[in-house]
């Protein structure tokens, strides 16, 4: 696969050639062979494409930090293959990528199933912190709990040689994909923009998920105009794997009876089809107990408007590189004497500086770093150090950077600041067990 300015991304099809294309999008950590066990039954109506994320799977290691550039990557593979219109379905990072494709190329999806999804993955601290274990430990501790992440207890129990497939499927993947897959999901939030998603959409979850479970979905359902929700009994977090019979049962439903009339180029108009005006209460599942399908038309979010300003930019850049849980702390105690000061550190700290593109965040990190040491700012050292981690410097790198400091800020100055250091890096790079 040759290295263009977009990369193309690893795939394979199945099914009758004449057929319409539906989508399989994978989680993070996965590779499309999470979907095997739905392609019997998918292949007799659709042709199906499959594809791996960057790094996973044995695909190329082109990392995608956002996203949109997985999206964008996606699209430019299908471009390439000549197909233009598909019904879409992806787990998690892989419904991510769905609902970007159903906000930004309205015309291109016939109807959407977000699986194990959510408008915004947890908090930005947790994914960027995985990160930060991956850089220093490798993949093996992310590996050896992704089970408990993603089936069952008595699923992972009952299905041992399912489980080491999943360590397997994680232990193989490029780490620095994986890390790049982690800064996608944690700068992803369309919360706001779930209104403006104009296509037949099924939102699927597990029962038991505590990845995104059921809250998640239900505000997936609440934003989304035309979405319904089905609720899989007795499934974590990779539902198509832990319950394969219901979830190809939802999806051929879904696929078959809601698929979007296509862009219209005479009147400039798609047509989108109303809600369902009864909700259907159930489901009935080959081989399975039967899961619940609540269906429920929902209100629409206004659109949000306007153009983000320095203040924002700013917030967002210093919420990135020091963590929600920081930035929060300090603005729940700004009053009216300290407000301005965390208004103009936000604005032209974080905004002004901090997000010009002259110095990627790596190198700022090293200055910031060498600056608090030389003015002995220890405090702040501590958390800065946090964010060099999470701006992709390893421990290593750090200590370096301080060993600098100590030929030009003075050994008291350095001594001092390896203390704080080492105990941020021992906090920050330890796998929780």
């Amino acid at each position: 696969m040759s290295e263009t300015t977009t990369p193309a991304l690893q795939y394979r099809f199945d099914g009758p050639d004449d057929a319409p294309v539906l989508i399989l999008g994978p989680s993070l950590g996965t590779t499309w062979h999470m979907w095997d066990r739905q392609i019997p039954e998918l292949t007799k109506q659709w042709r199906v494409f499959r594809f791996d994320l960057p790094g996973h799977g044995g695909a190329p290691a082109y990392p995608g930090g956002s996203v949109s550039e997985l999206a964008a990557r996606l699209l430019a593979t299908l471009d390439a293959v000549g197909v233009q219109r598909f019904g879409y379905a992806g787990c998690a990072l892989g419904g991510a990528i769905g609902a970007e494709l159903a906000l930004r190329h309205p015309d291109r999806i016939a109807s959407l199933a977000l699986i194990a999804a959510s408008p915004r993955f947890g908090t930005a601290d947790e994914f960027r912190q995985r990160g930060v274990i991956v850089r220093t430990n490798g993949l093996d501790p992310i590996a050896r709990t992704s089970p408990d992440r993603w089936f069952t207890a008595g699923f992972a129990a009952a299905q041992p040689a399912i489980t080491e497939w999943a360590v397997q499927m994680v232990r193989t993947t490029d780490p620095g994909c994986y890390i790049a897959a982690c800064e996608a999901l944690a700068s992803f939030d369309v919360r706001a923009e779930l209104g403006r998603i104009g296509v037949p959409t099924l939102v699927l979850v597990g029962s038991d998920d505590q990845v995104t479970g059921p809250a998640e979905a239900r505000t997936l359902v609440a934003g989304i105009p035309d979405a319904r929700l089905a609720v899989v009994p007795s499934a974590s977090h990779l539902v198509p794997v832990e319950q394969p019979a219901a979830v190809t049962d939802l999806l051929v439903r879904h696929f078959s009876t809601a698929w979007q009339p296509a862009y219209d180029s005479t009147t400039g108009q798609i047509a989108i089809p109303a809600a369902p005006a009864k909700p259907a209460l159930a489901v009935a599942v080959p081989q399975q107990s039967g899961p619940v399908a609540e269906i429920a038309p929902a209100a629409v979010q206004p659109e949000a408007t306007g153009r983000p300003d320095p203040y924002d930019a700013g917030l967002k850049v210093r919420r990135e590189v020091l963590g929600d849980a920081h930035v929060d702390r300090a603005l729940a105690t700004a009053d009216e004497f300290s407000g301005d000061f965390q208004e103009f550190i936000t604005r032209y700290a974080w905004g002004e500086i901090w997000d010009r593109p002259g110095l990627d965040r790596r190198s700022r990190s090293c200055v910031t770093l060498t600056a608090l040491v030389a003015g002995g700012h220890l405090d702040e050292l501590a958390f800065h150090t946090r964010a060099a981690l999470r701006n992709g410097l390893t421990p290593n790198e750090i200590k370096e950077v301080l060993l600098q400091a100590a030929v030009y800020c003075g050994v008291p100055a350095a001594n001092s600041a390896f203390k704080v250091a080492q105990q941020i890096i021992r906090e920050e790079t330890t796998p929780e067990e």
